[in-house]
């Protein structure tokens, strides 16, 4: 059993698919104080902060795990869109564009801490106009970072992929299996 420290459906559904006991919980932290301008390091500090607000209220009696993700565009960072035209402006720059999608995440126990920071590299065909309006007008974008989803609208236009789908959805969940404290 872990507690993934996590409001994601995304993450709650891959640890499920994976056979992953947890218990899903929120964290308090405010990600809009951080002023960073890179992407990895957004990525990084993100996860820092909520994994130790994470901490300081649930404690580490069960295996608490973090994750944060980003999207790199020409090394410009995007984040969750704030409103549709924010959500407009952030996949018109991704429209056939290479995208990376970075996830940072962070797994404690009583017994061993785990760290890591996985990138996910997609080539992208121009986006159909009609689709990208049926998109924005689906309003599954919300809560994604810059909007991507790889297992819906995003699916359509990946002409490559470099790394872990996983990655892409908010866990590399291939990676921390190995050290996962599950009983």
């Amino acid at each position: 059993m872990i507690i993934l420290a996590s409001s994601s459906i995304t993450r709650a559904r891959l640890l499920e698919s994976f056979g992953i006991e947890f218990i899903q919980k929120q964290v308090d932290f405010n990600e809009d104080t951080l002023h960073f301008k890179d992407p990895k390091e957004f990525a990084y500090q993100a996860t820092l902060g909520k994994f130790k607000s994470a901490i300081e209220t649930l404690g580490l009696k069960v295996p608490l795990l973090c994750a944060d993700t980003v999207i790199n565009v020409e090394g410009a960072l995007q984040r969750k869109a704030i409103d549709i035209s924010d959500a407009k402006a952030i996949l018109s720059l991704q429209n056939g564009k290479n995208i990376e999608v970075l996830t940072c995440m962070m797994y404690k126990s009583e017994k061993l801490e785990f760290v890591d920071i996985s990138c996910t590299q997609y080539k992208l065909a121009r986006f159909d106009d009609l689709h990208l309006q049926e998109y924005l007008s689906s309003k599954q974008w919300v809560g994604k970072a810059g909007c991507v989803m790889v297992e819906g609208f995003h699916k359509n236009y990946i002409l490559e992929q470099k790394g872990l789908e996983s990655t892409a959805l908010g866990l590399s969940i291939e990676k921390i299996l190995p050290f996962l404290e599950t009983k």
